[in-house]
């Protein structure tokens, strides 16, 4: 029978502190693209954030196709995070809005057209995709980001448009661009709708985390205008120049966003995923090595560097969905140029796995492209993440590239700290008990405050080092634990965590 030890032992006493990473034998940064990745050992850091971007506009992801009904639609979203969690991921980015639209209930924008077909239509059997999504993602110990689209109105392959719709109702805060409805961001009027858009999912739903895609001003499209001129005449705020107008515009709605949920729930993180060049060094000295491409600040207008800097974001996941030996834009150039200059926010890169075994590209014929790329982040300790595009990509598994992902994710993670939004001391788990039966070992405790739990296992007289993650069972969100292979000779250990990821000291049982 396990006996309880009855005392408290801090983390900061079991572990080595600062250190990122607890596997040995450590090898020299890689000089790519002559890195044989897969052959060296790796570090594994103990909180890294894992998330994938989980696409509704078009059923690039989920659902698979209109018009599911309610049972296949939630057992499609659960096969999904199931999977997910088995290739260890911790965090789902699902996109709720993807152009003035609502894959939730609580929201005053009609049910998108890629959910049941036609725009305004509920799920049949009725329920809350989101609230479902959230409670799959959370009951496996992941996080939750509702993601959002930032400019579209209406979408140019829409087929269903509902005649309230707000393009509609307010048809002078939209311009339209290449067949886009998209919002006019110069309006006070529909910054203001943005912000309370997001403000009511904060609200509404237990999220993690607010997340907005790359898509601000629209990208240049030759012959296509911008028409909104008379708004900047309207509403200059002190601006000459259009351009720079426009970029405050944005700076404003993600400045009010920022502030809005961390009033609203402090502990929901905000992060934005921008095109991965801020601007090329060609324009400007503290840009980028790199060439080519659509900047963020010049052409969509987007100051995402400043953003990270000023603490607007959380995070920032810029989308370098390019390879190590792209000629214009290298993954390593630009990569280490973010980890330079990811401000006051977390660096999680963006990985294009969408691209892998594409035509006419030796680079994305390299079944390792992602894996080198995941190995290189892993040396920086300002990359404390990555985020997939897409979950579609895991199940198509191009290349193997599904499986060689989960050779570097074998161990569960904690989401990296934010200590500018809490450092709170948390208080352990109680009641932390066991019984036996049928050879396995159930262990339960006593919930209380804490959001979630990490339970480890190490052998007895083995060093209990709780930065070393190959000793977690799981991250979980309920109060107990069923272990199928149980030991006579091992020692469990618990701890809580809130909803900031702050762990608290542990509680032991040994057997």
């Amino acid at each position: 029978m396990l006996k309880w030890l009855s005392y408290l032992v801090s983390i900061s006493f079991l572990f080595s502190a600062c250190s990122k990473k607890v596997v040995p034998d450590v090898v020299q940064k890689p000089e790519i693209p002559h890195y044989e990745a897969v052959y060296k050992p790796l570090l594994v850091p103990k909180r890294e954030f894992r998330g994938v971007w989980i696409a509704s506009i078009a059923n690039i992801d989920w659902p698979s196709r209109r018009a599911l009904s309610t049972q296949e639609q939630k057992s499609e979203f659960s096969q999904l995070a199931e999977n997910m969690k088995n290739h260890g991921m911790n965090a789902l980015l699902a996109q709720v809005r993807a152009a003035t639209d609502a894959f939730y209930a609580k929201s005053a924008e009609p049910w998108s057209e890629w959910l049941m077909g036609k725009q305004g239509i509920a799920p049949n059997p009725y329920y809350d995709p989101m609230d479902f999504m959230i409670k799959e993602s959370h009951a496996r110990g992941m996080e939750f980001h509702a993601w959002l689209n930032l400019n579209r109105g209406r979408h140019k392959n829409a087929t269903s448009i509902v005649d309230d719709h707000l393009i509609n109702r307010k048809p002078e805060w939209f311009l339209s661009y290449d067949g886009y409805t998209l919002f006019n961001f110069g309006l006070p009027a529909v910054r203001n709708y943005i912000k309370d858009i997001v403000v009511n999912i904060v609200r509404e739903y237990d999220v993690d985390g607010i997340h907005f895609d790359d898509y601000f001003y629209p990208y240049k499209v030759t012959g296509q205008s911008l028409k909104d001129e008379a708004t900047f005449r309207q509403y200059p705020n002190g601006f000459r120049d259009i351009e720079d107008w426009r970029r405050n515009n944005i700076d404003l709605i993600v400045k009010d966003i920022s502030e809005a949920i961390a009033a609203e729930k402090p502990w929901v993180k905000f992060g934005i995923s921008p095109f991965g060049v801020w601007r090329n060094k060609s324009d400007d000295p503290r840009g980028s090595d790199t060439r080519g491409g659509q900047p963020s600040y010049d052409l969509l207008y987007a100051d995402t560097k400043k953003w990270a800097e000023e603490g607007w974001i959380d995070y920032i996941a810029p989308q370098i969905y390019f390879p190590f030996e792209h000629r214009l834009v290298p993954y390593g150039t630009l990569t280490d140029w973010w980890a330079e200059n990811h401000g006051k926010a977390h660096l999680y890169i963006g990985h294009g796995m969408y691209r892998v075994d594409e035509e006419n590209s030796t680079s994305w014929k390299d079944p390792n492209q992602i894996v080198r790329q995941i190995d290189y982040n892993r040396y920086s300790k300002d990359v404390t993440g990555s985020i997939f595009f897409s979950a579609n990509g895991f199940a198509k598994n191009k290349l193997g590239v599904a499986d060689s992902i989960k050779t570097r994710y074998q161990t569960p993670a904690l989401a990296p700290l934010m200590p500018w939004k809490s450092d709170a001391k948390v208080e352990p788990p109680k009641n932390f008990s066991s019984s036996e039966g049928s050879g396995q070992l159930k262990l339960s405790w006593t919930k209380g405050d804490a959001h979630a739990f990490v339970l480890y296992k190490f052998e007895k007289g083995e060093e209990l080092n709780l930065e070393n993650p190959f000793k977690i069972l799981s991250i979980l969100t309920d109060n107990q634990y069923l272990d199928k292979s149980p030991s006579r000779k091992s020692v469990y250990v618990l701890t809580a965590l809130d909803r900031y990821k702050n762990e608290s000291t542990a509680v032991f049982l040994e057997n």
